[in-house]
């Protein structure tokens, strides 16, 4: 890998699946500890929650360098093989959040037509976070956000993968502010994912013209 990459995928194939409760990999310190502050320094200042289509926002040079690792061959071949799975030709959607409001981290599975979803965090360590509050957690149910298994604080680069299920359940207390997310899915190619890619696309014409992009 080059010394230039911003993602550490060689520590990324080096990382152990875990199993409970569901399989997943969390890795710590995925984006290079000397690229991380480019990075952030590069992110949009989104005025409003949700998610906006990376192609709606405007990056900075290295913020811009690392979408476009994560998106890249290197990057889905060894999720493809860590989880055992055949991505190939899966169609990607990458999103960018940088606010979360009162009504998110409700308990929920993804979208049957994300067949992986991707997580990678951008905050700075804080006291928000060592409250738990926005951190997610993992869960073995659809009820209780206590009954968790593991939690992600999600700063520094941390990166969270897992194939999505029926039983994939997850959420994270309430937490109103500004939290970085890029979101990365590996999506099928049935006429579902060909809808929610469709929306996505308009989704990017729009938001291009709002002030929060």
């Amino acid at each position: 890998m080059s010394d230039s990459s911003i993602l550490d995928l060689a520590g990324l194939a080096a990382t152990p699946v875990a199993r409970d409760p569901f399989d997943h990999v969390v890795m710590r310190g995925f984006v290079r500890p000397a690229r991380l502050a480019g990075v952030v320094a590069g992110l949009p200042a989104l005025g409003s929650r949700g998610s906006f289509p990376i192609e709606s926002v405007r990056l900075g040079p290295d913020a811009a360098a690392l979408t476009r690792e994560m998106k890249g061959d290197a990057f889905r071949r060894v999720i493809a093989e860590k989880f055992g799975l055949d991505l190939t030709g899966a169609p990607v959607m990458i999103t960018l959040r940088g606010q979360t409001g009162e009504r998110d981290g409700q308990i929920h599975c993804d979208s049957v037509a994300k067949r992986v979803t991707v997580l990678l965090y951008l905050n700075p360590a804080s006291e928000a976070w060592a409250r738990q509050d926005g951190c997610l957690r993992l869960l073995r149910g659809p009820n209780d956000l206590e009954d968790y298994a593991v939690e992600v604080p999600p700063v520094d680069g941390t990166l969270l993968v897992f194939p999505n299920g029926p039983t994939t359940w997850h959420g994270h207390r309430s937490f109103v502010g500004r939290r970085y997310t890029v979101q990365l899915n590996y999506m099928t190619t049935d006429a579902k994912a060909k809808y929610e890619m469709r929306r996505h696309r308009v989704s990017a014409l729009v938001k291009r013209f709002l002030p929060a992009a």
